[in-house]
């Protein structure tokens, strides 16, 4: 049975102005009778002890699980900057242990001018190595996101090689539905033709390989997903036997207010695994 979640940045219009708090977050979740919640490292007001206790007791309180928790980094930046984001990495990856979260979710590495590519690759492989040994250490696993504009991980055959060549248990892969080249949700989307197929080959060459997935949602003022397809979405993972979490994670702020479109894709996406049977 697929495990349906919400991702804090959903709510990103209203998060950072005050208009939500955390606790309102994990509140309206339980309201949307989801199974659970990822939290982007944003969502934390602070990292003290009390509070990472508080948090997971307002989880507990309301019967939601934390399926991971997200940290923005980009191992293509170098010197201090990248030490940077590797610590960051390592100190989410202390505080999931603490928490008792089972995955940390990174990104690979943003492309800079005027570099071979190869050496940011390099320096890719040698950063994600670190932080999945530390992670190994703690039991915890590094997931991989797929993304678009700019990030190596702009299609299935990069995100492979990356996990094949990092090769241990503890590097996974979160699939994001409308991250990889060819969405017409994606910052810099290819519009050509045949872009739409990439995306969707994309999906299938890597979900035999997620442990999460990230349904995305752009338009679902109707009450379904418009720019992307999730039947047939859902008929790729189900052909993998996929049976892990699907968290909605709204970007249509433009479009429609999360308060109103996060309920109608929550709604989406239970009634498409309904009709599926997962």
């Amino acid at each position: 049975m697929i495990k349906v979640g919400c991702m804090s940045l959903s709510y990103k219009d209203i998060f950072p102005k005050g208009e939500m708090t955390l606790e309102d977050f994990l509140e309206t979740a339980y309201v949307l009778r989801c199974d659970g919640v990822d939290l982007h490292t944003s969502a934390f007001p602070d990292t003290d002890e009390k509070t990472l206790r508080d948090i997971r007791r307002m989880c507990h309180r309301r019967g939601l699980a934390i399926s991971y928790l997200a940290v923005s980094n980009n191992f293509g930046k170098t010197g201090d900057a990248l030490r940077r984001d590797i610590d960051t990495v390592k100190q989410f990856t202390d505080i999931a242990a603490q928490m008792g979260v089972p995955l940390v979710r990174v990104f690979a590495a943003w492309l800079p001018k005027d570099e071979p590519e190869e050496s940011v690759w390099q320096r890719l492989f040698e950063s994600m190595r670190e932080v999945v040994d530390y992670a190994a250490e703690r039991d915890v696993v590094i997931g991989l996101h797929n993304h678009n504009h700019g990030c190596i991980t702009a299609t299935g055959e990069e995100v492979i090689r990356i996990l094949d060549t990092i090769d241990s248990p503890y590097m996974s892969h979160i699939l994001d539905t409308g991250q990889y080249v060819g969405s017409p949700g994606a910052s810099g989307a290819d519009k050509s033709v045949g872009a739409e197929k990439r995306m969707y080959d994309s999906i299938t060459l890597t979900a035999p390989r997620a442990v999460h997935v990230r349904a995305k949602f752009y338009r679902v003022s109707s009450g379904r997903e418009e720019w992307l397809d999730y039947p047939r979405i859902l008929d790729i993972l189900n052909g993998v036997g996929y049976n892990g979490w699907m968290s909605v994670v709204y970007e249509g702020w433009e479009a429609e207010p999360s308060k109103t479109a996060v309920p109608k894709a929550v709604k989406h996406l239970r009634t498409t695994l309904e009709e599926k049977g997962m």
